[in-house]
């Protein structure tokens, strides 16, 4: 075997552009949102278990951990929901340019953190 081959890059060697790592994170929290379905509904069948079913879940979601999971949920939507709305100006043909991608991109990082720390400071 010849092992004089140049090797491919690799993540070690190849940095991900801006772009690439926030599409990445979409399909991330892409996942995690249908995680989040799925814990949404078991909380929605535990209330209409009936009381102790809702003492049961309402218990289980009082811990620390759970409310940062929670806080995940809630970031994960609004970094999904702010990633869309750059889909929809792409499918309008607008801001392919790389230097306009990497704004809108730092641009859907702040308002999804934002929009995180507004939700936090009203409710």
């Amino acid at each position: 075997m010849n092992n004089s081959r140049p090797l491919s890059p690799h993540l070690q060697v190849y940095k991900l552009p801006l772009t690439g790592i926030i599409s990445i994170t979409h399909r991330m929290t892409g996942v995690m949102l249908c995680f989040g379905l799925i814990l949404f509904v078991c909380i929605v069948s535990a209330i209409a278990g009936g009381e102790q079913a809702y003492n049961d879940i309402q218990g289980f979601l009082d811990g620390w951990l759970v409310r940062l999971v929670y806080w995940g949920f809630i970031y994960a939507l609004f970094f999904h929901f702010c990633h869309g709305i750059r889909h929809l100006i792409w499918d309008v043909g607008k801001s392919f340019d790389l230097e306009t991608m990497d704004q809108y991109a730092i641009y859907e990082l702040i308002a999804s953190l934002t929009l995180t720390v507004l939700t936090f400071i009203f409710i």
